[in-house]
């Protein structure tokens, strides 16, 4: 999941907004890693469909696991990942970083959602493409990063009431 918002470590969105912030290179130890990347609104918008859909008349029909998933033009690589959010942040440089003598940690190569029943069962389709989540995702962290720590709390709602209501339209 990719959005406004996530500032955890080791997580690559909020990394590479750390780095821009401080002009210094982003860093990627694994660049050909493929993940199925899509906005966290994405996946908050499959589950409340799914709840309303729960608690109508015929929400036995609907119980049992679901996956929220991007379209498959939207497994990509950590790289090309990296390279939409310089793109998009308008400057910024990469660095490929090897574990010396450090133990690396323990990640799959390639991440896959089958999405094809609740593509079926539900007709949910994500809305936004790979372009348009980073974009998204990007303009958040570039507001918030523009903002005076003193209006920073009131300013970033505001942003993400704003790409809720965008999202929802």
């Amino acid at each position: 999941m990719i959005g406004g918002g996530d500032w955890a470590e080791d997580r690559i969105v909020p990394d590479c907004v750390r780095a821009l912030v401080a002009d210094q290179p982003i860093l990627i130890r694994n660049p050909q890693a493929v993940r199925p990347w899509q906005h966290v609104l994405e996946a908050l918008g499959g589950y409340l469909h799914l709840a309303a859909l729960l608690a109508s008349e015929r929400g036995k029909e609907f119980e049992g696991a679901w996956n929220f998933g991007p379209n498959l033009e939207s497994h990509r690589t950590v790289q090309e990942l990296v390279r939409a959010v310089i793109a998009n942040w308008g400057t910024g440089s990469v660095r490929y970083s090897a574990f010396h003598g450090q133990p690396q940690p323990v990640e799959a190569h390639s991440l896959v959602l089958n999405c094809d029943k609740v593509r079926q069962q539900l007709g949910w389709r994500p809305r936004w493409d790979f372009a348009e989540a980073v974009r998204q995702t990007m303009a958040w962290y570039r507001e918030s990063a523009n903002q005076p720590d003193s209006a920073n709390h009131t300013n970033t709602w505001d942003l993400t009431a704003r790409q809720i209501e965008n999202y929802a339209e």
